[in-house]
């Protein structure tokens, strides 16, 4: 029988309890995540935190669906906004949205909040939203496919080591001779042109591209462009670091990308969150450790990017989110198993929050002792532990302000003081009308590119071909006879005949195109172009 504590009412806490309630209670700012679960039951009294300042130590919250996972991300996400961290979220369901509501009280989530050491109080970060390329409700994020690269590029058109190879000469090539390629035309004009009769020597010299190589690439750009992906890119391009905006009072902005246009493109969704990742890291200084982080940026269905990724590709992942912290930023993965994330990636994960697994057959079985076998060595059983997790109850370790991880506790997760339900299209459509981003990014905008450029040329050269043969009609048979062959020459490379590109004036543009529009791109992780 326990008996209560004379000095302050409560029950003496259990040896075990006390390690928890010691190792969880940080002296600097800290984030809430619930209370610990002892005997079936959440003690109120031992809270389980996570220090702010290691929040760029990057997490892992994990779990089966239905599990918890997502009203854990936004318990997570609106305390680091309120903490004055910055915060990116996708939206891939609908149903983080309501985190811009403030959320309706009830007696029942009183009781809730109470059982879990929680005051709970209703309120909600400020938040914009952010479509892709305009795809739904949100103010639109392009970016230009020179600035994509080659390798994120290579990922959604889902190429293999051999064809991503020879994409990036292809990029190569247009950052050399200055060509921009701003949308999925510029890109498709430049292949075309480079495999062509005219333009196919031009690639030789740094290995060259063939051309069934270059037909698998085009056949999959057409694919691409088909699913409506091609809205995604082009100009107004968007700058990473409007995600780092804060309100007037400090409280991190929310970005809130809604994603419901792409949910069938899920290998686009998931390199754009990684093209974003690089942008951040290639632009931003140089910090260490803050108080406070500049962003946490949430990475849902992670699982996502890692599926059939080429090794160039990873590689620059785990890079990425091995210095991205030093940048002031925090990444945490959101799928159902860490062995959804490469070893590499899963070691620089320091934060971790892990919902029920259920183990129906040989393969979840496995899937669970693994799962098991990433946490600190615990006196609990994770093994069996694990499955019998209820919904919203975790087994969670943080890293301490140390640098050390916590003891395993397992944890019942306080409730989102945001809306659990979707905003409504109203709520929605007014922020959006409000941002002052709307502007800037709102309209896009198809200025003078590589595809425009080389039909320009094109066209010239078709009319300088038409005023020699007219000079020429006139000073004689045999120069009749020339000029005609000329012009029989340049109409078999017209658009009619073998395409807009296929002609030799093209050549000559792009031979001089670097001299006219600039020096080399220089380009930094995954081939994305570095801004000078």
């Amino acid at each position: 029988m326990t008996t209560q504590d004379e000095g302050t009412g409560q029950a003496p806490l259990s040896p075990e309890a006390s390690a928890v309630s010691a190792a969880y209670a940080f002296e600097g700012g800290r984030l809430h995540l619930g209370a610990m679960v002892e005997g079936g039951e959440p003690n109120p009294a031992v809270a389980v935190n996570l220090p702010v300042g290691m929040l760029n130590r990057h997490g892992l919250i994990a779990g089966a669906t239905g599990t918890g996972k997502t009203r854990t991300l936004q318990v997570i996400a609106e305390q680091a906004a309120h903490a004055g961290a910055s915060v990116f979220v996708a939206d891939m369901k609908g149903d983080l949205s309501g985190i811009a509501v403030p959320g309706p009280a009830s007696d029942a989530l009183t009781a809730r909040a109470a059982a879990r050491g929680q005051e709970w109080v209703s309120r909600a970060a400020p938040t914009e939203f952010f479509s892709l390329g305009g795809q739904g409700e949100g103010v639109p994020i392009r970016t230009t496919v020179s600035d994509f690269g080659p390798v994120l590029m290579s990922k959604v058109l889902e190429l293999n080591e051999t064809q991503e190879s020879s994409l990036g000469l292809i990029f190569h090539y247009a950052d050399a001779q200055g060509l921009a390629l701003l949308d999925l035309k510029d890109l498709r004009a430049l292949i075309q042109f480079l495999t062509s009769d005219e333009g196919k020597g031009e690639l030789k010299g740094i290995g060259g591209i063939s051309t069934a190589t270059a037909g698998v690439i085009l056949r999959s750009l057409t694919a691409f462009e088909a699913s409506g992906a091609d809205v995604f890119f082009g100009e107004p391009a968007f700058e990473a670091e409007q995600l780092l905006r804060r309100a007037e009072d400090g409280t991190g902005i929310i970005s809130c990308l809604e994603l419901p246009g792409v949910a069938t493109r899920p290998a686009l969704f998931s390199t754009f969150m990684m093209w974003m990742l690089a942008e951040l890291y290639q632009d931003l200084p140089e910090v260490g450790d803050l108080e406070v982080p500049k962003l946490v940026f949430f990475f849902d269905e992670a699982h996502l990017l890692f599926k059939d990724a080429s090794k160039a590709f990873l590689d620059q992942v785990v890079q990425t989110v091995r210095l991205i912290r030093s940048k002031g930023v925090g990444i945490f993965f959101i799928t159902q198993t860490p062995k959804d994330i490469p070893g590499d990636v899963l070691a620089q994960l320091g934060n971790r929050v892990q919902h029920a697994l259920r183990a129906f057959t040989p393969d979840d079985a496995k899937a669970l002792k693994a799962t098991a076998s990433t946490f600190p060595t615990s006196e609990h059983d994770l093994v069996e532990v694990i499955p019998a997790l209820g919904t919203g109850e975790a087994i969670v370790t943080v890293m301490s302000e140390k640098g050390a991880p916590t003891p395993v506790a397992i944890t019942a997760i306080r409730a989102p003081e945001s809306s659990m339900e979707p905003a409504s299209g109203e709520v929605i459509s007014a922020a959006v009308a409000a941002s002052p981003l709307q502007e800037a990014y709102g309209t896009a905008v198809d200025r003078e590119s590589a595809f425009e450029i080389l039909a320009a040329r094109a066209e010239k050269e078709a009319e300088e071909v038409e005023q020699a043969e007219a000079k020429a009609a006139g000073s004689g048979g045999g120069a009749a006879g020339s000029a005609s062959a000329s012009k029989r020459s340049a109409r078999s490379t017209t658009k009619e005949d073998k395409g807009l590109f296929d002609n030799p004036a093209v050549k000559s543009f792009l031979r001089s195109a670097g001299t006219v529009l600039g020096r080399e791109i220089p380009r930094g992780l995954f081939g994305t172009r570095r801004r000078r």
